[in-house]
């Protein structure tokens, strides 16, 4: 069973992933209702997946007999200037995560609760890969914000098939 602080800041996690999801929503739909579809679908698959990383979290917590609760989160941001202040967004909350799952390994570490800290590991790779491909795209959405097919191009091509990663936690209410 891990400390309490842990299992706390791990439930507090589960609010700011299900934040994110609800922010990725929110980008979405701004993006459909410009009938940009690819940017819209690429956002309403980061918003399952943030959802997802909340149920790993939950799935973590039933797992180790913790307490789960559930926050509640604010309304995310859903007017946007342009077709770049979007995923300037969705890089600062990237951002953010990742330094919160550091903040949760630092957590596990201090209260000596290896199981925990081998936990985040997964979290911490993920987050690597969530900077790395929204920094990408902000740089392309920046330098074609006066041309949208090309953004839309650039998503079709290297949006694709990410799959299921057979390493990830499993998920609460997953099969």
């Amino acid at each position: 069973m891990p400390a309490g602080r842990f299992a706390a800041a791990l439930n507090a996690q589960i609010g700011n992933e299900l934040a994110a999801h609800n922010q990725y929503v929110a980008i979405a739909v701004h993006y459909d209702a410009l009938t940009l579809p690819q940017m819209a679908a690429y956002f309403y698959r980061q918003a399952l997946e943030e959802r997802g990383h909340a149920m790993m979290m939950v799935q973590y917590l039933l797992d180790i007999d913790a307490e789960v609760t559930i926050p509640g989160v604010e309304a995310p941001v859903s007017t946007f200037a342009d077709v770049v202040a979007p995923v300037a967004l969705a890089l600062d909350q990237e951002r953010r995560v990742t330094e919160q799952i550091n903040g949760l390994l630092r957590t596990a570490r201090e209260e000596s609760d290896y199981a925990s800290e081998q936990f985040l590991q997964w979290f911490i790779k993920e987050q690597v890969e969530e900077v790395a491909s929204m920094s990408d795209l902000l740089a392309v959405v920046e330098r074609n914000r006066d041309d949208v097919e090309n953004i839309e191009d650039y998503v079709a091509r290297e949006s694709g098939g990410g799959g299921i990663d057979p390493t990830a936690p499993r998920a609460a209410g997953a099969p």
